[in-house]
């Protein structure tokens, strides 16, 4: 029997699910735990999806609440990958900003596609930042 997989928008996620989750994608924010837990509780938006007590997806926004949403993360467990989990995540937060002026993304190169199908477009304007870890 399959199992459902339940989605929620509580941000009181144990910091171990998330770390584990973000180094199972092997990015460095792993390896700084007390500032990534915090930054996730403090999202303005955070959606997850869980397989039983297992978290395999997690996308937030930053956001002004008016104008302008940006969606820094959106992690899927490896395992789970190409399933559509990710897509739905994003939707679901797209929904709550729908109407905004701007939904902005910084995008690697292996998720260019990915974002083109959730409807966003290559931005006329370089991308520019400071940048403390690794991996990309």
């Amino acid at each position: 029997m399959r199992q459902e997989i339940r989605l929620s928008d509580c941000k009181d996620i144990h910091r171990d699910a998330i770390i584990s989750l973000y180094e199972s994608n092997h990015w460095s924010s792993a390896r700084k735990p007390k500032q990534l837990v915090s930054a996730i509780h403090h999202s303005h938006s955070v959606v997850t999806a869980w397989l039983s007590d297992e978290l395999i997806c997690l996308a937030n926004a930053i956001s002004d609440g008016h104008l302008v949403v940006y969606y820094p993360h959106v992690l899927v467990d490896p395992q789970y990958h190409r399933q559509g989990i990710g897509r739905q995540m994003m939707s679901r937060l797209m929904e709550r900003y729908r109407g905004f002026h701007q939904h902005a993304v910084l995008a690697d190169k292996e998720t260019i596609g990915f974002y083109e199908r959730c409807g966003f477009a290559r931005s006329v304007c370089p991308s520019m930042w400071i940048y403390a870890g690794e991996d990309h």
